[in-house]
């Protein structure tokens, strides 16, 4: 294996890394090399919509991180899938497909991000994807990213939900990426011909017919390797031999929001106290590093089912290889998709601007890692209060990158947060008991028509809420003395070294990581090349009465 030097390395093969591979590579004259501690991407289980609980709690794909036990959830530790292997998370998620709120990236502007409002990032969403109605203002329409509704709702269950929504008094979206995130309406995906549209499809195999991109797998990048403040290449290891390779224009991570961070810390890019501990010699003291953690978490509220229509009737292993069977041979049927076809946002309550609640709808009661929740017929929703004002840390334990860090996220720290979830018990329930659901509903699985009062809900929601695999903002962008990364991506203090991925986040966007993440690759790789798309003005639908009441049929 060669080691020459190469204008760009590139450390994490992910959501980020594979934009950054593609647009990288773009320019002929430059070399990039591109390094993933993962494997191929080929697995029938990463590349079929429906076994997405298979790769994600497989290790061979699967960093498998955990959190400590966490202090406000009852001392339960709660698991961290990242992904490992080609794509990345993309690879191993599922596949939801959400920007975020506009007001979301106008708010990291006021954090110091200057030049990431949404009239900034809008044009990288256009560019990213290729949505199955086509472009307008606001969607994209023949970009890598395939960006469709999986089956279209087949199953009666998910337009039940729809319609309880708007029963309920909310307000119906034709298209939550669009002009109005807030709402009920039809979830989005990033499928293509019934196949995963990870990054690893969308941008890195087009990419790696060119000859100045070389893709290095099944490597463990243990350090970057610095020299008078700058980075200049990183050392892994391949087979068990160590390899030094060197970058001479800029070393790029994009390792996730556990991972940059970690390799951060490791290479000795941190908190000065933090490092000490763990015996690493400072470069630069950045206190910013592994702080500022965010993440979504969610529960299930699951109902028993009156009408035998569920994929509760799909989970054995007769109807599994029958669905495998005809998506092996047609790319068709309950395989193409995630299942997750409707979805909601709200506000949690008058005197929140955009919204912080998140629904995804299951025609199904069962956990993520594919398990009937019980014997029958039943159907969930996930709910959760995204905007989280609770934040944790990663440490470092030592210098070397294979003891895995120390991870703290501090769910449920504050009172807003808890207010938050006991907000998504009470209005989840109004709408589910709306007439919408009268010929489906059944009984209340969980939490239960015994969980009432605010001590009964909390105690329920310590022990029910997992996370929704959306960890990010260890690296945050900004100015300020806390920040990791500037406006450019530019490490604070270190000379040719950038982080790209979703620990830059400022704060966390309301909604699920992985197109916002493809939008970060996509303006951040322009940036390194120096091209500047002009920002774009639309209008953006909201509720002009939010400081009054918490949900309106109709937007204005």
């Amino acid at each position: 294996m060669s080691n020459k030097p190469f204008d760009y390395i590139i450390v994490g093969a992910g959501s980020a890394g594979c934009i950054l591979a593609n647009r990288l590579s773009e320019q002929s004259d430059c070399s990039v090399l591109l390094l993933e501690a993962g494997g191929s991407d080929r697995s029938v289980f990463i590349q079929m919509p429906s076994a997405l609980s298979i790769p994600m709690n497989t290790q061979k794909y699967n960093w498998h991180f955990e959190s400590e036990p966490e202090p406000f959830l009852d001392k339960r530790r709660l698991h961290c899938p990242r992904g490992k292997v080609l794509g990345g998370s993309s690879s191993i998620n599922g596949m939801v497909f959400v920007r975020g709120h506009a007001k979301d990236f106008d708010h990291w502007e006021t954090l110091g991000a200057s030049n990431w409002g949404y009239r900034y990032c809008l044009p990288y969403f256009r560019k990213l994807e290729s949505w199955m109605h086509g472009d307008d203002e606001y969607r994209g329409g023949s970009g890598p990213v395939a960006v469709n509704n999986g089956n279209n709702r087949q199953n009666p269950l998910y337009n039940a939900f729809i319609e309880a929504g708007g029963q309920a008094g909310y307000a119906l979206t034709k298209d939550y990426n669009g002009a109005q995130q807030e709402g009920f309406g039809a979830m989005q995906m990033n499928v293509h011909r019934g196949r995963r549209w990870s990054t690893a499809n969308a941008y890195l195999r087009p990419a790696m017919k060119r000859s100045n991109l070389t893709v290095r797998s099944g490597v463990l990048v243990e350090r970057i390797d610095m020299e008078n403040g700058r980075a200049v290449g990183v050392s892994y290891k391949h087979s068990g031999r160590s390899v030094q390779v060197r970058a001479q224009r800029e070393v790029i991570l994009s390792a996730g929001s556990i991972g940059s961070p970690h390799l951060l810390q490791v290479s000795g890019v941190g908190p000065a106290d933090v490092l000490e501990k763990a015996g690493i010699p400072v470069q630069q003291h950045l206190p910013g590093v592994g702080a500022n953690l965010q993440d979504h978490l969610e529960f299930y509220f699951q109902y028993r089912c009156k009408q035998a229509i569920t994929l509760n009737s799909q989970l054995g292993l007769i109807s599994k290889g029958m669905i495998g069977a005809r998506w092996l041979m047609a790319r068709s049927g309950l395989g193409a998709t995630n299942h997750f076809e409707s979805c909601a946002f709200i506000r949690s309550r008058e005197g929140v601007e955009w919204p912080d609640i998140q629904y995804h709808f299951l025609p199904a009661a069962m956990r993520y890692d594919g398990q009937l929740a019980f014997d029958g017929h039943g159907f969930q929703v996930h709910v959760g209060h995204n905007k989280a004002s609770s934040r944790g840390w990663l440490h470092a334990r030592s210098a070397d990158v294979r003891d895995k860090p120390e991870i703290v996220f501090n769910y449920l720290q504050t009172k807003e947060d808890r207010e938050g979830f006991r907000a998504c018990v009470r209005l989840t329930r109004e709408i589910i008991k709306q007439a919408a659901f009268d010929d489906f509903r059944g009984n209340e699985i969980q939490p239960g028509e015994h969980v009432q009062s605010d001590a009964e809900i909390d105690a329920f929601v310590r022990q029910a809420v997992e996370s929704a695999y959306h960890p990010s903002c260890s690296c945050k962008m900004g100015i300020d003395d806390m920040s990791v990364v500037d406006p450019e991506t530019c490490v604070h203090g270190v000379d040719g070294l950038r982080v790209v991925d979703s620990s830059v986040f400022p704060s966390i966007p309301n909604g699920n990581l992985n197109a916002p993440t493809m939008m970060l690759a996509e303006r951040a790789a322009d940036l390194i090349k120096g091209i500047v798309q002009p920002p774009l003005d639309v209008p953006i639908i909201m509720d002009s009465q939010w400081q009054h009441r918490q949900r309106a049929s109709v937007l204005a």
